[in-house]
C-alpha cells in the first residue's frame, strides 16, 4: 500500500526436531501482539514465522523414530501450526525451509555471496554441537561441552566451503555505528559488538556427510548448514529473488525477535552474509532472555517444557498470552511458574478487567434500564485516558508489552476507583448516575482497542457487551482512543464473568 508505513515481523523459525513449547509461544505472543498493534496504528503489517527443517539434529531425530526426515518434518511443523492456531496467532505466512521457494531463495542469495568472491573450498576440522547445528572452538566450551546444549561437542573433519566472514568485521562494526537502534537493547546491542570486536574467523557453511539439506548450486556433492539456510527464510518470504518490488517494500521494515542464545547467527552472521550478498543488514533486531523454568532453561533434557495448550486449557487462550506479555520485561530473563501465573490472572483479568465490566454492565441493567449512557466530555478520566495511551503506544514502539499492558491496565485501576469513589449501585437514578457510568463505559471502550493486541477475545467481547458494531481490530489509532467515541443509547449485556477466578493453589 503507497504512503503506508510497512511494519514486517518475525519469529525465528522453530526447529522440528520437537513439539512446541511456551519458550517458543513466549516469541511468537510477543511478535502476534505488535503485529495486531500495528496494524491498530495503520501499518501495513506482514507477519511471519514458520519451521526450520534441514540439519543433522532432524536427521537424526528422525533415525531415532524409524521415519524418514521429511516425516519428522510434517510431523512437527503440523504441531507448530496447530499451537499458533490455539492460541490465535495471526501470521501472514508461515514458512517450511523444506519448501521449493525456500530452496530457490537459499541457491540465488548464497550463490550472489559466492560470485561476490566470499565463499572459498576448505577443510575444516572441529569441534561441532549437533543441537546448536554450529561449530565451537575450545574456549567456547565450557569442559569440552556446548555452553547451550551442556552436551559434549563431537569432532567433525570434512570439505567444507567457508564463508569469509573475517572480511566483515570492519563492515559490520561500520553499520552498527551507523544504525545504533538496529540491534535492541542496548545491552544485547553491546554483547553484538563484543563478539566482533574480539575477531571474526572464516565459517564453514556447507556439509557433505548428509544430504538433508539444500543442494549447493555450484557444488551439488555439498548441503548448506542449517543455520545459513534457515536464516535465508526472513528474506524468501518477501519475495527475495522472486519479486523485486516486493522485497524492496519489506525488508527495509524488517523486525527480527529473537532469543539471546541466537545472538551470533541473527547480530554477526547473518548481517554479513548480507552485505556480502549486496544487501542492507536487517534494519531493528529485538533480543530476549530465556523464559526460565525454576531458574532453569527450558529444554527437551531437562523435561522442564510446558505446552502452551496445557495452559490454555486452565487459564484460557487470553490469559496464556496476558502471562506471557505483562509478566517479563523485554530484553531481560525471565520466570515461569504456575503460581506467579495465577496471581497475575487473578489480579489483572478477574478483578481489575472483569470486574469492571461486571460492574457497570450490572449498575447499567438497574439504574439505566440497561441502556448505557454516553461519557462526560470533561471527565476526571479524560486525561488519564490520554496519559495511559500516549505511555502504552510509546512502550508498544519500543517493544516493551509489558511497560505497555501496565499502562492500559492503570486505566482500568483509575475506572474502577472511580466507581468506588461515587458508588452509583447507591444513588438513585439520574444525570449524576448517567455520568459516572458513561465514562465507565467509555473507559471500557478504549481499554478494549488498546488492551487488544494482549486479549484479543476478552477484548473483542467486551466490545459486544457494550453494545458496540463491529470490532476492536476494526479501530485506528490515535483517533479511536480519543475521550467520547462511546456514543450512548446503545444496550448493554450483563454475561457470566469474563475472566473466572481461579483458586489459588
Amino acid at each position: 500500500m503507497a504512503g503506508v508505513p510497512a511494519f514486517y515481523v518475525t519469529t525465528p523459525i522453530y526447529y522440528v526436531n520437537d513439539k512446541p513449547h511456551i519458550g517458543h509461544a513466549y516469541t511468537t505472543v510477543i511478535a502476534d501482539a505488535l503485529a495486531r498493534w500495528h496494524r491498530l496504528i495503520g501499518d501495513d503489517v506482514f507477519f511471519l514465522t514458520g519451521t526450520d527443517e534441514h540439519g543433522l539434529k532432524v536427521q537424526r531425530v528422525a533415525e531415532e523414530r524409524g521415519i524418514t526426515p521429511q516425516e519428522q518434518a510434517d510431523t512437527t511443523s503440523e504441531r507448530f501450526r496447530e499451537a499458533w492456531a490455539g492460541l490465535d496467532i495471526t501470521n501472514d505466512d508461515f514458512i517450511r525451509t523444506t519448501e521449493p521457494r525456500h530452496h530457490k531463495a537459499v541457491q540465488r542469495l548464497l550463490q550472489a555471496v559466492y560470485d561476490n568472491g566470499h565463499i572459498e573450498l576448505a577443510t575444516y576440522e572441529g569441534l561441532y554441537c549437533v543441537g546448536c547445528e554450529a561449530y565451537y572452538t575450545d574456549d567456547e566450551l565450557e569442559d569440552g561441552n556446548c555452553p547451550i546444549h551442556q552436551r559434549p561437542a563431537e569432532l567433525f573433519k570434512e570439505d567444507n566451503y567457508f564463508f569469509k566472514l573475517s572480511r566483515f568485521e570492519q563492515p559490520l562494526l561500520d553499520w552498527f555505528e551507523a544504525h545504533p537502534d538496529a540491534i535492541q537493547p542496548e545491552s544485547k546491542r553491546n554483547e553484538a559488538l563484543g563478539l566482533i570486536r574480539q575477531g571474526l574467523r572464516d565459517v564453514s557453511i556447507t556439509r557433505t556427510s548428509l544430504d538433508w539439506g539444500v543442494p549447493v548450486p555450484w557444488d551439488p556433492d555439498h548441503v548448506f548448514y542449517v543455520w545459513y539456510d534457515a536464516l535465508i527464510n526472513y528474506a524468501t518470504a518477501i519475495g527475495y529473488g522472486e519479486d523485486p518490488e516486493r522485497f524492496a517494500r519489506w525488508w527495509p521494515a524488517v523486525n527480527h525477535l529473537i532469543g539471546k542464545d541466537i545472538i551470533r547467527f541473527h547480530c554477526v552472521y547473518w548481517p554479513a552474509m548480507l552485505l556480502a550478498a549486496g544487501i542492507d543488514p536487517p534494519r531493528h533486531v529485538w533480543v530476549h532472555g530465556y523464559l526460565l523454568v525454576k531458574g532453569a532453561k527450558m529444554s527437551k533434557t531437562a523435561f522442564n517444557q510446558i505446552a502452551p495448550g496445557d495452559l490454555a486449557e486452565e487459564f484460557g487462550v487470553d490469559g496464556v498470552r496476558y502471562h506471557l506479555l505483562r509478566d517479563n520485561a523485554f530484553g531481560p530473563d525471565g520466570d515461569f511458574s504456575y503460581e506467579g501465573m495465577v496471581a497475575r490472572y487473578n489480579a489483572d483479568l478477574a478483578n481489575n478487567l472483569g470486574n469492571l465490566l461486571s460492574r457497570v454492565s450490572t449498575v447499567v441493567g438497574s439504574k439505566c434500564g440497561g441502556v448505557g449512557p454516553a461519557p462526560r466530555p470533561d471527565s476526571p478520566l479524560a486525561p488519564v485516558a490520554a496519559e495511559c495511551y500516549e505511555a502504552a503506544a510509546a512502550a508498544w514502539q519500543r517493544v516493551q508489552p509489558a511497560e505497555a499492558l501496565e499502562a492500559t491496565w492503570r486505566l482500568i485501576r483509575e475506572a474502577n476507583a472511580h466507581l468506588e469513589a461515587n458508588e452509583p449501585w447507591k444513588a438513585e437514578p439520574g444525570p449524576a448516575v448517567d455520568a459516572v457510568l458513561g465514562d465507565a463505559l467509555e473507559v471500557l471502550r478504549i481499554v478494549a482497542i488498546l488492551a487488544h493486541p494482549a486479549v484479543p477475545r476478552a477484548c473483542t467481547e467486551v466490545w459486544r457487551r457494550i453494545g458496540l458494531h463491529g470490532a476492536p481490530a476494526d479501530q485506528r489509532l490515535p483517533g479511536a482512543a480519543r475521550w467520547g467515541g462511546y456514543p450512548g443509547g446503545f444496550r448493554v449485556e450483563k454475561g457470566a464473568p469474563l475472566f473466572p477466578r481461579i483458586k489459588e493453589p
